[in-house]
């Protein structure tokens, strides 16, 4: 892990948060599950585990093998205390478990799809293992610097509803209640890609702040939730190929269907592979120039207009 590969966007843009540059399987092998990544396949675990003699790979989480995430933590908090917050990354249970059970990526998910009916005491043996160990690691990046940690349920939007609420959301809640009991004052986020039908199970899991993807209307999204959670996100990465003034256009809507109050401006996804240098400086001066005031006094001298 490179905390300069961090630091290159706090230096070129100055946002108000800078996350640990890092993978969900990052923690893998600290808790019994070795990786290669391999330039075509991407990563690949020689030893899926998918029976109950399979288990007995996995073993309590070795901080000290993540000492380099801590190290780095560490630097980019004295780079940017007083000015940034800084994030901790951390993938969900089952999204982990997605790779540790497949072997790898996958575009379909049938080998763990089918676990979930074919060996249910087995997936959930590993899931609770990963959560059990994922929670440490949340508190360990949160000793090690982190104001506020993102969990990543990447591959939830996967699942079927009601599946997702069976395999990933009590995980995601055992993350929870072990982080709350001690890092009490820690924000948590959680991200689902493809998450338009688990908004309201989101919010059920307690952490208080949801990513919305793209594919999630803001003004609905913000009605779902309700008041008591807050929100991140969610233009289309896309946007930062158009014209600057589609871009804008489009930072204004989302801002304004947020609301006025709990909204972190974000992308809906992360920023793609060739998206311009300046769009993204763009997002960041947009950002900035606005003020929800602004966008009440706007939205009153338009109701003024129509009356005259």
């Amino acid at each position: 892990m490179d905390d300069a590969t961090s630091r290159k966007p706090w230096e070129a843009f100055h946002p108000d948060g800078v996350i640990i540059f890092s993978d969900i399987l990052t923690p893998l092998p600290a808790f019994g599950v070795p990786f290669d990544i391999e330039e075509v396949r991407g990563p690949v675990i020689g030893s899926p585990i998918r029976s109950e003699e399979a288990l007995k790979s996995l073993h309590p989480i070795d901080l000290g093998k993540l000492h380099f995430v801590g190290d780095s933590l560490r630097i980019l908090r004295q780079e940017v205390e007083g000015q940034a917050a800084l994030l901790g990354f951390v993938g969900a249970p089952w999204t982990i478990a997605t790779y540790v059970v497949e072997g790898g990526t996958t575009r379909t998910y049938t080998v763990i799809k089918s676990m979930c009916h074919t060996a249910p005491h087995v997936l959930r043996a590993l899931l609770s293992h990963i959560a059990q160990a994922i929670a440490e690691y949340v508190i360990f990046q949160v000793e090690s610097g982190a104001h506020c940690i993102q969990i990543f349920d990447s591959w939830g939007g996967q699942l079927p509803p009601d599946m997702w609420e069976r395999w990933s959301k009590p995980y995601i809640q055992q993350i929870v209640d072990v982080v709350r009991k001690k890092c009490p004052g820690t924000p948590l986020v959680l991200y689902i890609n493809g998450n338009g039908g688990l908004l309201e199970r989101m919010r059920e899991t307690g952490v208080d702040v949801i990513g919305l993807d793209w594919t999630v209307d803001m003004a609905d999204g913000r009605k779902r939730l309700g008041s008591g959670v807050g929100v991140q996100g969610n233009v289309d990465p896309a946007y930062l190929f158009s014209p600057l003034p589609a871009l804008t256009e489009e930072i204004q809507r989302v801002v304004k269907c947020a609301g006025p109050r709990g909204h972190i401006l974000n992308l809906g996804h992360g920023v793609l592979v060739g998206t311009p240098e300046e769009a993204v400086a763009h997002f960041f001066d947009v950002a900035r120039s606005l003020t929800y005031d602004s966008f009440l006094q706007d939205h009153a001298a338009e109701k003024a207009t129509l009356v005259a």
